[in-house]
């Protein structure tokens, strides 16, 4: 029937679109980046980005840090995985654990430092508004 058609149509545009919104981040470089902003140690990472987003996983080595730096992008929002640290967003320091999200609105100012002696790692997501 022609309602048949419609939901099979729909479900077919639903399925290429949400397989266009896959990102394998096993298909993408691995990329060091030694002290980030003027931190210290080293940061690795695999990014995605586009018009609307970064999205990147990111794993702060120990005794690393990212430097203090504006926010200009987007709002920088940074999921806590594994390991332990600190963030500075405009002067006001906030523990780093796993099942926390710091976030860093555009236009503010911040740091995140490994605190511990495991990496850091973090699932970062900056929408660009």
């Amino acid at each position: 029937s022609q309602g048949d058609k419609k939901d099979r149509d729909k479900k077919q545009i639903n399925r290429n679109l949400l397989e266009l919104m896959i990102i394998d981040f096993n298909k993408i470089e691995e990329l060091a980046f030694p002290g980030m902003n003027g931190g210290t140690g080293l940061m690795t990472v695999r990014m995605y980005n586009d018009e609307k987003y970064r999205i990147i996983p990111t794993t702060i080595h120990s005794g690393g840090s990212i430097g203090m730096h504006r926010q200009t992008s987007g709002d920088d929002m940074n999921y806590i995985l594994s390991g332990i640290g600190r963030a500075i967003c405009d002067g006001v320091e906030e523990e780093l654990r796993p099942g926390v999200l710091h976030i860093c609105p555009k236009g503010s100012e911040h740091s995140i430092i490994n605190t511990g002696t495991e990496d850091l790692v973090l699932f970062t997501i900056v929408v660009a508004r």
